[in-house]
């Protein structure tokens, strides 16, 4: 007899994931197959590939997936959970984790604590500190790819949080599979539900943490989770989730078209100094040309997470709507101001 049908589930989500890490090393510098004898000079290590675990139903199911996968081919597979500090207790959950990590035989697996600060309010502080954290850890131990547990559901939740965000299609289209430099962030478990996860770790009876911020309606994505979704269905019916999850599929294969095209139209709207000329914006799709002025106040300092879909409308009409209106003042600093049929985009 298999495996239950959950366990299943995961396992190949995992096991597609591994053969995509692979075939990408084999292609860019050549991975040695996985020996008993272990490494020496002529025979390096085997790739590791690490996995983020919180302790929740998620990421356990995906700590143990991971832990069945990477040994059948030839991989090494570690864990890494980070403590925010932000609960009494938190320290010590964190160990729990690193013990039960280690009890489905990976390693390494380490707990790294981290300070969450408030840029931004403290769900995008705290994920802002864990990536910095994950990305350390990655760097510390050399591995090839950290394995985050989003799910579907997971998914569904950001494509509502960037509608509500009016933030374009960019917002649309959810969490990447793929993502970080060098594709280090992937992300298994955007085809698969939550109960999917939670039911894997039931029958593996593996224990799981349930972090009370996840129901604590001062965040955001908490009443999303809870209020929202659940609305969302009893007036759309079941599915929504699923049709989330295929629009942001559908908004990020739109979404990285247009990136493609403006960044190929930018060189052909500067001038000879590098200075984007008016007239030659003008002249393109409003998408295409929006993607090129946001381009252009990122190179110029602008905080990427703190720009947003309105600021680049009002450096827009300096394009589309001119009057003789002043400079833009956007985040970091920079200013956007029309001179001479030119826009330009710098530190203020």
């Amino acid at each position: 007899m298999g495996p239950h049908p959950a366990v299943a589930a995961i396992r190949l989500a995992v096991r597609r994931v591994l053969h995509d890490i692979l075939t990408e090393l084999k292609a860019t510098a050549g991975v040695p197959a996985a020996t008993a004898a272990g490494p020496t000079p002529e025979r390096p290590p085997s790739p590791l590939v690490l996995v983020a675990c919180s302790g929740g139903a998620d990421s356990m199911a995906l700590a143990s997936a991971l832990a069945f996968e990477a040994p059948r081919l030839g991989i090494r597979a570690g864990g890494v959970t980070v403590d925010h500090g932000l609960q009494n207790g938190s320290d010590l959950r964190a160990e729990e984790v690193v013990l039960r990590l280690r009890e489905l035989g990976l390693d390494p697996v380490e707990a790294t604590a981290v300070s969450v600060g408030r840029a931004g309010g403290p769900e995008a502080a705290a994920r802002d500190a864990r990536y910095a954290a994950l990305d350390a850890a990655a760097a510390r131990h050399g591995a090839a790819a950290v394995l985050l547990g989003h799910t579907r559901d997971d998914q569904a939740e950001t494509v509502l949080l960037g509608l509500a965000r009016g933030s374009g299609i960019r917002s649309l289209s959810g969490m990447a599979a793929v993502s970080g430099a060098d594709g280090r962030y992937r992300r298994p478990f955007l085809q698969v539900d939550r109960q999917t996860a939670r039911k894997a770790c039931m029958v593996q009876s593996l224990p799981v943490w349930d972090d009370p911020h996840n129901a604590d309606p001062a965040y955001t994505r908490s009443r999303l989770r809870h209020e929202g979704l659940p609305a969302l269905e009893k007036a759309l019916g079941k599915g929504v989730v699923e049709a989330l999850a295929r629009t942001a599929q559908l908004s990020r294969d739109d979404a990285d078209a247009l990136d493609t095209w403006a960044r190929q139209a930018e060189e052909g709207v500067r001038d000879a100094t590098g200075v984007l000329e008016c007239a030659k914006l003008y002249a393109l799709p409003p998408a295409v040309r929006r993607r090129i002025l946001r381009r252009a106040a990122i190179a110029a300092g602008a905080p990427a997470g703190a720009l947003f879909a309105r600021h680049i409308e009002e450096v827009d009409r300096l394009i589309t709507g001119w009057r003789g209106q002043g400079a833009i003042n956007l985040p970091g600093k920079v200013v956007a101001q029309r001179q001479g049929g030119r826009l330009v985009i710098r530190q203020g």
